[in-house]
This record gives structure tokens, sequence and C-alpha cells, in this order.
């Protein structure tokens, strides 16, 4: 089973990478050889620098994760730019520090990238295992926001 795992991933992220180059580069038959090498040698790295594991990916949970994504971002997005043009300016800025349940490494990492899109917050460092977050407004349910983000992203990639 393990050797299938290892197979599916190479060829799944051979293609990614074939798809990337097609993107950037176009489809020239002179370039072949090369993309033939820059492929294998990305998938070669990926493979080695985050090795398969056993999650699945949740299609259904995956679209869930964007569309939560996509209302916060507009949510936020309106609430800054409300926030930016009032001439009283209502911001409690300071931060929070959001216990996260995800491992140090690629998990955590993922999560405060998929955070750091959304306007308001801002991932500022780590203190005690946990993300410490720049806030625009310390009063607005950030960490109840950041939880439903958490619990959306562990559906959707980690469902192990």
């Amino acid at each position: 089973m393990r050797c299938r795992v290892r197979w599916w991933s190479a060829a799944s992220r051979g293609a990614l990478f074939l798809c990337l180059w097609l993107v950037l580069a176009g489809a020239a038959l002179d370039d072949v050889p090369a993309a033939a090498i820059a492929v294998a040698a990305a998938t070669w790295t990926s493979l080695r620098l985050l090795a398969p594991g056993n999650s699945r990916l949740s299609p259904g949970a995956l679209c869930r994760l964007m569309l939560l994504f996509l209302v916060h971002s507009v949510v936020a997005g309106a609430d800054v730019a409300r926030r930016a043009l009032d001439p009283r300016l209502p911001l409690r800025p300071g931060f929070v520090a959001f216990p996260t349940g995800l491992p140090p490494g690629p998990r955590r990492n993922v999560f405060a990238t998929l955070t750091s899109l959304l306007p308001g917050t801002v991932p500022a460092g780590e203190e005690n295992a946990q993300i410490l977050y720049h806030c625009l407004d310390v009063e607005q349910p950030v960490m109840a926001e950041l939880a439903t983000e958490e619990d959306a992203l562990v559906r959707a990639l980690y469902n192990d």
C-alpha cells in the first residue's frame, strides 16, 4: 500500500508540475527535453521535501473551505474598508494568541498562510505553541473565526 501511495503521489505531483510548466512556458516541441528534466527534478524535490502522507483530500470539504474563505474575505475586506474610510477610525489594534491544534511544520504553515490572506489579521509569530496574530480590532470574534478556519482546513486537507 505504501508503494502505491508513493507512486500516486509522484504521478499527481508530476502532472501538476507539468501543468505549471505549460502555463509558464507554453507547449513547444523544442522544450520537451527541458520540460521533462524540470518536471522530474521538481517532482523528486517535492517528494524529498514533503513526503507523501496518509492524508486524503476531501473535495467537498475543500469546496466548503474555499467558500468560507471567500465569505470571510469579503466580509473582512468590507469591514477594513469601512474602518479605513471612517473619520473616527474605529480601530482597536492588538495581538491575540491562537492555540492551534496543528503541529509545528507544514500543516501549521499552511494554516498561517491561509489566515494571512484574510483582511484584518496577520500572523506575527509563535509564542508558547500558539500563533500570535496582529489584529485591527481585538474586540472582534477573531479567535472564533480562526477556529472555524482551522477546522475547515483540517477537514479539507488533513482528514487522516
